[in-house]
């Protein structure tokens, strides 16, 4: 096993710039997401790991190696793709043989590894089938024991469970958390899921037009977010965001956007932005039906058995909060929402305060 380095990783395809100055570590062991929106650089930070493509500057490390101008055989990954990549010709066993036969190594070492894979993924009565009797769930559990037998330093992923229907990819984010705890590899996965990114990773590196926008546990980017882009990629039903000014009242700092103030002088170091348009964020979670700051109408009622999602228009825009499960309001019904907590979200020019 071993960990990942990469310092001021950039890449550009022509004028287009893909990748700006990307550095992060990744320790032995852990599993780190590359999150963010379809086109963010992510695919391909994992594509340069991996060796399929090359850095206009920056280095790898892999352990305490340099990685950055060896072959992708030489680097000791394996990568499991979003399409699997199967021999369609060859059966499950022969497909996970197949880079131990590469390697000449005997035919009892590739039976033994072979099927000590198929029994971690449950997959030891598939093992003579081909990839077209498979299912999609089954021809990814193939593609991850193709790379397991190779026993790499270090597993990459790119959005292995994007072709899964929604039942199979909750199961299949089980199974690949089960497996990390079993395998105990460094594992790296590109995903623009945040679901998979919030269950499944150790660590988040978010990105957004090749740039990182922040790193850390899954929690840390949800509850601190850096900036607004974070703010509003992390978490569903989306974060509230109100535009306002603060300002001061009796030595209370207040949050002021019409007629609606939330005191903020639980908050510190806010003096320095008194009198400026500021932004603040309430995730959803953080209001409840009752006596509050927030009146409006309801457009919008979701029951979805644990709880229900309320859509409320207000003056301020529509605003988002969550109810109990036997919430029994309905469309067109005036409600007001109270704060559960003081503890909200405040952004000046986008970066938080």
């Amino acid at each position: 096993m071993a960990g990942l380095k990469i310092t001021t990783l950039k890449k550009s395809f022509g004028r287009n710039t893909i990748l700006q100055n990307i550095s992060f570590e990744v320790s032995d062991g852990e599993f780190c997401i590359l999150l963010g929106p379809s086109g963010c650089g992510k695919t391909t930070i994992l594509r340069i790991i991996a060796g399929l493509d090359q850095c206009d500057k920056g280095e790898i490390f892999i352990g305490d190696r340099e990685v950055s101008n060896l072959t992708p055989k030489e680097r000791d990954v394996a990568m499991v793709f979003q399409n699997y990549a199967l021999y369609p010709h060859m059966n499950v066993y022969e497909n996970m043989a197949f880079s131990l036969k590469i390697k000449k190594l005997s035919k009892t070492k590739i039976d033994k590894k072979v099927r000590k894979a198929a029994k971690l993924l449950d997959i030891e009565d598939l093992l003579d089938r081909k990839p077209r009797e498979l299912s999609g769930g089954q021809r990814q559990r193939v593609a991850i024991g193709r790379a397991i037998v190779r026993n790499p330093r270090i597993f990459l992923f790119d959005e292995p469970l994007s072709n899964l229907d929604a039942r199979l990819r909750s199961t299949m984010r089980v199974e690949l958390a089960r497996l990390h705890q079993k395998l105990g590899t460094t594992m790296v996965y590109v995903t623009h899921d945040q679901v998979e990114a919030m269950t499944l990773g150790d660590k988040i590196v978010l990105l957004d037009k090749g740039v990182i926008q922040q790193i850390g546990p899954p929690q840390k980017l949800y509850k601190s977010p850096s900036n607004l882009f974070v703010a509003t990629f992390i978490g569903g039903p989306q974060i509230n965001l109100i535009e306002g000014v603060l300002d001061a009242d009796k030595n209370k700092f207040l949050f002021r956007a019409g007629s609606l103030i939330i005191d903020l002088s639980s908050r510190s170091g806010l003096k320095k932005y008194l009198g400026l348009k500021v932004t603040i964020g309430i995730r959803p979670e953080s209001l409840m039906p009752a006596d509050g700051p927030f009146l409006g109408s309801l457009e919008v009622v979701e029951h979805i058995g644990s709880e229900t999602i309320l859509y409320v228009k207000t003056v301020n825009g529509r605003i988002i909060a969550k109810a109990s499960p036997i919430f029994q309001r309905k469309t067109g019904d005036k409600i007001s929402l109270a704060l559960r907590t003081p503890d909200v979200h405040l952004f000046y020019k986008g970066i938080r305060i």
